[in-house]
């Protein structure tokens, strides 16, 4: 068993053995098997599957399962470390990644897309977990701001490859699954042998943690799962549906997502650092609101494929600013909440997720503009909530609800 180093005593390791380079490692690692998944997967289901509408639905609404049992990390870190059990869902994903093509029915589709999301989910709860121990307070905001650049690096490169070489040398969908989920489950491996298990400075509480100073985090959560998976599952089906996009035109947009963000995510966390959570979360959701009510006018307007392109940049962006929320709970937290906490949150962020794709499948059917419009009110619900955060959150000051009942009861114990 490899020996358990304090974060503390990490400070004097060399620059490649540190916390902060794993997570570096692992961020770059996620997106190579995820995007690689999703730049083929609207393609793959269409020319492979013959999906429509309704069994999109069905394979996000399954993809979305293992997120909805997301708390169940709380029962496995009690038989493993954090750490490891992070890096072994990665493992898992990129395995699961890497055999996709080779089970082309509905039923093989549905059964790889659960165990490379359960890989996909554990991953990212123990990495929102572990950045949120392994990070100062004050410098959360830059750093996770580089974490997702180095992500947008991940996937641009992902994304350059295909775009390069998927016609040129007319690729094979099981080629470039297997080459995509394969680099990250090798990048899992050698993370897991590479560096020792570090000791986060606060230990972490293993039980089921819901406290009800947290119910405006737990709402914005909920909202914001709700919310992106409409632009998950939709907006890139429209963009091979209504406009006829091949795989390497949707990568080329996917590639200048990340282009965007690699230059935008770390000026956002400089931004929240400057105007706090609340200020980011508003600009995101108030932007959110006009790109879905937009998206419904492709369909009543008749816009083309230019404006439908640029919309899509451009809602990619503003998701990127929902990390603000993170460092909004790291505030208020009590240190050893994070981990328990992390696994909840992440299962209120996919409760809507589980239902809601497959419901909207059969909407979409019917009108694919109803769908964005209801997105657009569940950006403005989140936008409502969003008023709410305190400009300086922290224990005792979580909502602006929280601090005006703090006040009150002083008045009244004064008086």
């Amino acid at each position: 068993m490899k020996k358990i180093i304090p974060i503390s005593e990490a400070a004097n390791f060399p620059l490649w053995r540190r916390p902060v380079f794993l997570l570096f490692l692992m961020a770059f690692a996620m997106p190579i098997a995820f995007n690689t998944w999703s730049a083929l997967l609207n393609n793959f289901v269409i020319d492979v599957a013959d999906f429509t509408g309704v069994e999109i639905g069905w394979l996000h609404s399954v993809r979305e399962i293992p997120g909805f049992l997301a708390v169940g990390v709380i029962a496995l870190m009690m038989l493993v470390r954090e750490q490891i059990l992070g890096l072994v869902a990665l493992l898992m994903l990129g395995v699961a990644t890497a055999l996709t093509a080779y089970f082309p029915s509905f039923g093989g589709i549905l059964t790889l897309t659960m165990l490379s999301s359960i890989g996909f989910h554990y991953y990212e709860t123990v990495n929102q977990s572990l950045q949120l121990q392994w990070i100062d307070k004050a410098r959360a905001p830059q750093v996770i701001g580089w974490l997702m650049a180095a992500g947008s690096a991940a996937s641009l490169l992902a994304y350059g490859t295909l775009v390069l070489t998927w016609k040129t040398f007319d690729l094979s969908y099981g080629l470039v699954y297997m080459v995509g989920g394969g680099v990250t489950a090798a990048i899992a491996i050698y993370a897991l042998l590479a560096f020792p298990q570090f000791e986060s400075p606060t230990p972490q509480l293993k039980t089921f943690v819901l406290r009800r100073r947290y119910w405006l985090y737990y709402a914005l959560q909920f909202m914001a799962g709700a919310r992106r998976q409409i632009f998950v599952v939709f907006a890139a089906f429209m963009m091979v549906e209504k406009f006829g996009f091949d795989v390497h035109q949707v990568t080329s947009l996917f590639m200048i997502n990340f282009v965007i963000n690699m230059v935008v995510a770390p000026l956002m966390g400089r931004l929240v650092g400057a105007r706090g959570e609340r200020f980011v979360l508003l600009l995101e959701y108030a932007g959110l609101i006009l790109v879905f009510l937009a998206y419904g006018g492709l369909y009543w307007l008749g816009w083309g494929v230019v404006v439908a392109s640029v919309l899509y940049v451009v809602d990619h962006m503003l998701f990127g600013l929902a990390f603000a929320l993170k460092t909004y709970f790291q505030k208020i937290a009590d240190p050893q909440d994070i981990a328990p906490t992390a696994a909840v949150a992440f299962t209120i962020n996919h409760i809507a997720a589980v239902f809601l794709p497959a419901a909207l499948g059969y909407l979409w059917i019917v009108s694919p503009s109803a769908v964005f419009i209801l997105a657009a009110s569940l950006a403005g619900v989140s936008f409502g909530l969003g008023l709410l955060i305190p400009r300086h959150p922290r224990k005792g000051n979580e909502t602006l609800l929280s601090a005006r009942l703090t006040k009150r009861k002083g008045e009244s114990t004064t008086a």
